[in-house]
Formats: C-alpha cells, sequence, structure tokens
C-alpha cells in the first residue's frame, strides 16, 4: 500500500535528501487534489455552488494553485505572474461569516480546462523552484522555503474543505471513483460508556524550532492542570444520536443555546445534515453517493448540534455532561499513549487517507481505553480558538488565524479520515464557526465546569489601537515611553512623601496607572472614555492586550503585549479603572498622595473647574503634577475657557501663567517646568511628535 506523504521534517543536514522530499511532498498534494476533483460529474459542477455562502469549486479548484504563486511572490521565490486575473480572481476565499449571510457575487468564472492549463503551469513552476533554489537547513519560518511548504499544506487543507463541499453537492454532479472509495463495514452502534480520566497537567504550543510545519497559532506556551474527568469511550454514533432525534431533541429549545437556536430556526434543521430519510428509513450521504444508515459510524453534526445532544444526555441522567476543552481532549491523547504517525506504515487509525474515503464504525481502532482520539471525525470542543502566550502572525499569511480570534470559532481536534499532512499532527489546532459542517462529531465528558476563557480577539478600532501602541508599544526615534516616563518623574518628585494612594486623572488606557503602582499601595485609573477604561481594565485581569495597528490604507500588522513582559503583572492588583469626568469628581475620589493629569487639561470642556478644586482631592504635603502640550484647540475648550495661550492686558498670557494664577492659592511649584517629548505612530509612515511641558506642584495651606 503507497502511503500518501506525511509533512517532511524540515531539520537535519542533508539538504539533497529534503529537497527530495518535499518535492515528492509536493506532487502528491498536487496530485491527490486534482484527483479529488475527478468525483465531479460534468462541468456544469464547478459552476454551481454546493451551498449559498461558498463560491462553486471552480474557485478551489484555482484557488490552492494561485495561493502558491501569491505566497512565492511575496519571498522572493518567484519574481513574476503566470496569470494576474486569475493570481486576482482566485485569492480570497468566502469565509462563511454567519449561516445567514447569502452571497450573491457573480463571476465571470474561466473554463475548466483554463484553470487545469494554469495548474499545469504553477506545477511546472513550483517543481522547478524546489529542484533549482538555494536550499539551507534547517527550514524555519523565516526561510523563503516555508512558503513552498505552506502552500503544500494549504493545498491540503482545501483538500479536506473541498471534500465537504462536494459533499454537499446535488448527487447528479458527483460519481463514485476508484480512489475515493467509502469503507463498507457497518453494523449494530456499540454501547457507549465512560472512561475516567485521571487528573494531569498539559503543555501546549511549539517552539519556532520545531521541526515539522506549522500554522502560527500552534506556536507559544500554555500550560494547565486539568483535574481528573470521565469521557466516552466512543464518538457518539449515528445509532446513539438517533435517540436524541427520536426524543424530539430538534423540537425542544430548550436544549440549545441562544446562537444554536438561532441556527436551527434558520436552517430549519430537524436532524443531521448528511442524514437523508425517505420518511421510512434513514439514510447517509457520503462524498459521492447514499448508503442505508451506518448506525455504528460516528454522527456528524455542527458544534450547537453537538451542544444540544449533551444538554439533552445531561437532563436524562442528571450528569454535567458537556463537550472536551482542548486540554481535555490532550489529556485523552495522554490516556491513550498515541504517537504522531508514523511515515512509512499505515496508521493505527482512520486518518490521512490511509483506510478508506469515509467514516468507519466507532469501535475499529482501540486507542488505550478509548477509541478514534484521532481520526475518523473531528471532535468539537468547548474552547474558543485563542492565541498560546508568545503568539506572533506569520508576516506572509498575516489573516490565516487572527480573524478567528473572535469568540465565535471553536476548535475542534483529533482530525478525520481525509486530514493529511500537518492537519493529522497533534500539534494541529483548526477552528470553525459553530454552525460550520465539516467531517467532525464529537464525543462528551463529565466534569466540572470549564473556566470562562478569557477574550482573546484583537482591538481594531482605530484610537484605541494607537493608544495602546503609545502606552505598552514599541519606543520610535529614540524617544522613551511616555507614561512611563511621566510616572518615574512623579515617583522621584514624591521623596519621602507618603505613598498611600494616587489618582490617574485622564489615565486613557492606562500605562501610567500600572507605572505608579510600583510606588504606591493603590492607583485609580480615571477617564472619561469607557472604551480607555475597559482596555485597561481588560489588561489588569487578562494580562494580554492585543490589537492592530494600521500599516497603510486597510493594511494592518497585529501586536500582542503581555504585563508580564512589560514588569507590570506584580502591581496589577494595586490597579482599578474607573470611568469619570475629571470637571465633576464624585466624594469617592479624595485623600490622594499624589494626582497626575497628563495631557488633560487642553482637553477639558472647562480645566479651570478642574484645577480651582482639585486640592480638595489632595492630602496635604500631596503632589499635583500636570503635563500638557498646551494645544488649545475650540473643539476640545471653548475660546474663553482657555487658561492660557492668548493676550491679556495686551501681553501674552501662557498656560503656565494661568496654572500659577489658578494654582498659586493652595499649591506651590516645585522646580522647574520641563519639557518630555512623546511619538504617537498613527501609520508606519506617519508620526505625532510633540512635546509635552511638565510642572509639579505641592499642596501647601491655603494664601
Amino acid at each position: 500500500m503507497s502511503l500518501f506523504s506525511r509533512t517532511p521534517a524540515l531539520d537535519g543536514n542533508d539538504a539533497d535528501a529534503s529537497r527530495a522530499r518535499i518535492l515528492a511532498h509536493f506532487h502528491q498534494t498536487f496530485d491527490r487534489y486534482e484527483q479529488l476533483f475527478e468525483v465531479l460529474a460534468c462541468d456544469e459542477a464547478y459552476f454551481k455552488k454546493p451551498i449559498a455562502l461558498r463560491h462553486p469549486l471552480i474557485f478551489y479548484f484555482g484557488h490552492t494553485a494561485t495561493f502558491f504563486i501569491n505566497k512565492l511572490l511575496l519571498v522572493g521565490l518567484v519574481t513574476e505572474r503566470i496569470n494576474p486575473r486569475f493570481e486576482s480572481m482566485f485569492a480570497i476565499g468566502v469565509d462563511e461569516m454567519s449561516w445567514d449571510d447569502l452571497n450573491d457575487a457573480n463571476y465571470d468564472w474561466p473554463t475548466v480546462a483554463e484553470v487545469k492549463a494554469y495548474r499545469d503551469q504553477v506545477r511546472a513552476a513550483v517543481d522547478r523552484i524546489i529542484r533549482t533554489k538555494t536550499l539551507a537547513l534547517p527550514i524555519d519560518w523565516n526561510n523563503p522555503w516555508w512558503a513552498i511548504v505552506m502552500g503544500i499544506e494549504h493545498e491540503r487543507i482545501h483538500l479536506e474543505t473541498s471534500s465537504v463541499l462536494i459533499r454537499q453537492h446535488q448527487l447528479d454532479y458527483v460519481k463514485p471513483h476508484p480512489a475515493w472509495a467509502p469503507c463498507r463495514l457497518s453494523g449494530a452502534a456499540p454501547e457507549n460508556s465512560l472512561v475516567e480520566i485521571p487528573a494531569g497537567e498539559v503543555r501546549l504550543g511549539k517552539p519556532l524550532s520545531d521541526a515539522h510545519y506549522g500554522w502560527d497559532n500552534e506556536y507559544g506556551q500554555h500550560q494547565s492542570a486539568i483535574p481528573a474527568f470521565q469521557a466516552s469511550r466512543h464518538l457518539v454514533s449515528n445509532g446513539e444520536f438517533l435517540s436524541f432525534v427520536e426524543a424530539g431533541g430538534y423540537d425542544d429549545d430548550s436544549l440549545w443555546q441562544a446562537e444554536g437556536l438561532a441556527w436551527k430556526t434558520y436552517a430549519k434543521a430537524s436532524h443531521p445534515s448528511f442524514w437523508l430519510t425517505d420518511g421510512t428509513n434513514w439514510r447517509l450521504r457520503l462524498m459521492t453517493e447514499v448508503v442505508d444508515m451506518p448506525w455504528d459510524w460516528p454522527v456528524e453534526t455542527n458544534y450547537h448540534e453537538a451542544k444540544a445532544f449533551c444538554a439533552w444526555k445531561a437532563r436524562s441522567n442528571g450528569e454535567a455532561i458537556r463537550l472536551p476543552s482542548e486540554d481535555e481532549w490532550f489529556r485523552l491523547l495522554a490516556v491513550a499513549g498515541l504517537d504522531e504517525i508514523a511515515d512509512d506504515q499505515p496508521a493505527a487509525a482512520n486518518i490521512h487517507l490511509d483506510h478508506w474515503a469515509s467514516s468507519c464504525p466507532v469501535n475499529t481502532f482501540a486507542h488505550g481505553p478509548l477509541f478514534d482520539v484521532v481520526g475518523n471525525v473531528w471532535q468539537w470542543t468547548e474552547t474558543p480558538i485563542y492565541p498560546f502566550a508568545g503568539f506572533v502572525v506569520h508576516p506572509i499569511y498575516d489573516d490565516f488565524t487572527t480573524p478567528t480570534f473572535d469568540q465565535r470559532h471553536n476548535l475542534f481536534k483529533g482530525g478525520s479520515w481525509i486530514s493529511c499532512g500537518n492537519e493529522a499532527r497533534h500539534s494541529a489546532r483548526y477552528a470553525f464557526r459553530r454552525h460550520f459542517f465539516q467531517h467532525a462529531g464529537f464525543r462528551y465528558v463529565v466534569g466540572q465546569p470549564l473556566a470562562t476563557q478569557a477574550a482573546s480577539n484583537y482591538e481594531t478600532d482605530r484610537l484605541l489601537s494607537e493608544y495602546a501602541e503609545f502606552h505598552y508599544g514599541d519606543e520610535y526615534f529614540g524617544v522613551p515611553n511616555f507614561p512611563r516616563a511621566l510616572a518615574e518623574l512623579a515617583i522621584n518628585a514624591m521623596g519621602e512623601r507618603p505613598a498611600r494612594s494616587a489618582l490617574d486623572l485622564g489615565c486613557a488606557t492606562g500605562r501610567a496607572t500600572f507605572e505608579l503602582a510600583h510606588h504606591f499601595n493603590h492607583v485609580t485609573g480615571l477617564d472619561f472614555s469607557a472604551r480607555f477604561i475597559g482596555l485597561g481594565s481588560q489588561f489588569a485581569e487578562q494580562g494580554t492586550l492585543r490589537y492592530t495597528l494600521t500599516d497603510e490604507g486597510e493594511l494592518v500588522s497585529y501586536r500582542e503585549r503581555r504585563l508580564t513582559d512589560l514588569g507590570l503583572a506584580s502591581v496589577s492588583h494595586k490597579v482599578e479603572f474607573i470611568q469619570g469626568d475629571a470637571c465633576n469628581l464624585k466624594p469617592i475620589h479624595t485623600g490622594y498622595d499624589l494626582i497626575l493629569a497628563a495631557n488633560l487639561i487642553d482637553r477639558l470642556h472647562s480645566p479651570r473647574q478642574l484645577l480651582e478644586n482639585i486640592h480638595t482631592r489632595l492630602n496635604p504635603g500631596g503632589l499635583l503634577m500636570i503635563t500638557s502640550p498646551y494645544t488649545w484647540l475650540a473643539e476640545h475648550t471653548a475660546r474663553e475657557e482657555w487658561i492660557g495661550g492668548f493676550k491679556k492686558n495686551g501681553e501674552n498670557f501662557t498656560t503656565l501663567d494661568g496654572l500659577k494664577e489658578i494654582l498659586g492659592k493652595h499649591f506651590r511649584l516645585i522646580g522647574e517646568p520641563r519639557s518630555v517629548p512623546f511619538v504617537i505612530r498613527e501609520t508606519r509612515r506617519k508620526f505625532q511628535h510633540s512635546l509635552s511641558e511638565v510642572t509639579v506642584w505641592e499642596r501647601v495651606g491655603d494664601r
């Protein structure tokens, strides 16, 4: 039996051997992908959408080839396009953003023969690159050859997703094919039972030095202690799921979460999507044919159906039944004692096309006390995909994972019968929207409630992102971080004064709030903007902040900041963030030893209202630090409310003059004013460089 090539090791010292492996890997993948489309019965089948939310299959036939060219151009292994029209038309697929988001766009698709001819050109070009270009080992993700392996693994993903679309196509558009023969074994569904899974620790995430290709979401670090739980011995079979269907599970809205109920209502779902009925007998749609229902095969559902089944079963027997988490799946893997699939022998699982082009009975492949820990069908988990600590976006495919960090895409694990290459490795992390249909089913567990997963989406609001970078991001043009610099000045000015509490007034996204907590027992960050406060509060609670930065036009780059890396994790318990109006502070905001008002006064509607009463918020001997570039604008502060920056009695009256006049009754100026620079990044090539004047005032008795 000739095995479909595994994803190759990319390290070692033998460049010629690696070149040969990658060449074989490329051709086997390209061949197998084209062979999949041989199940289409006619050219018309390429141009009819299998489902309304995706492109017709002609797109996917061309897409994987254009991906090679577009990525190889980025790394310089290709210098000219083969077909600019195709490489634009076939570049961007339709992400099934929502189950009711129909896309009726019309395209002037080329013929099947034209796309096949283009694929032949791409094959020849990639073949020539692999045979002739300089290869330096190891191939890591900074190596241009990484793009070649990326193209191969990308095509293997679409081998699986295209097979699902073909399975959803009209039956008269497909035909059986000897290379895609399904399993013919079936029988009665086995009785499912629970297996004890002992407590244990999981350590996930690959180092960048790992020898095998990975997608960006696989790298980083994650560890967790997992309490003991129980897991179903088998995947849920068609036979076991039938009980849920016959019990009216699809009609009982109380079993469905709100999102699942909305999908079920819209789709008018009354049974699994691949189940068919003639009114008397159930049958199952496979990729190219319909067969009598194999009751001992795994049921295939989306996440919502799996969750409703768990709710029904929990209500039936009183146990805390749910889907496993990603971490718990790795505990199943540990109990099963499974290694990665061998290069030279068939997998001991229904995976990697080593056995059939379909599922098989759920009691075929034993993995320790369990069955099908990997293979047969993907297994839905409760875990929305999130980035491991240290996650970095790959520069030539920055939108592979980041759009899925939205709490709407759940991970599934283990792979299916057609999962090949990277998909079949244990570290693989693929996530789909919860209404999505794949070759996916589930097993259930009985265990403690799962902790709520912290939100992992990227902040895309431009102003918030600019301030996140201003406070927590890179330094530009040698200018030190502004909020940190102010905090250091304030702490130095405090000397031996008491350091019980501080107020960061107009804190924006909160960096100075954290920095002041190195010195003060408690620091309150207050800002008028709920969005700013929310970002600072989220950072304090979760320890991680993610945002996008505009590079140019619609192009963005991705940033991740962590409190630990910034040296702020140890003080996060000493800060709080509150929304408030600096001009109308609540009575609770008093008794401070320091108040910092950074770049605030020239953005208030009435700075005098704040300044004339700020002394009541400070302890005697406490300090007030005011910083401002003095950019008075009528859009923020009415002209009559300015405290400086105008002629008075025919002479220049500066903001510093105004500060002395207002604050002189209750404060004395300590030292001389000083200028502190700051830089705000707007785009990759546009920055604001400003100077803020810093003055420090000590509260004294009334004068």
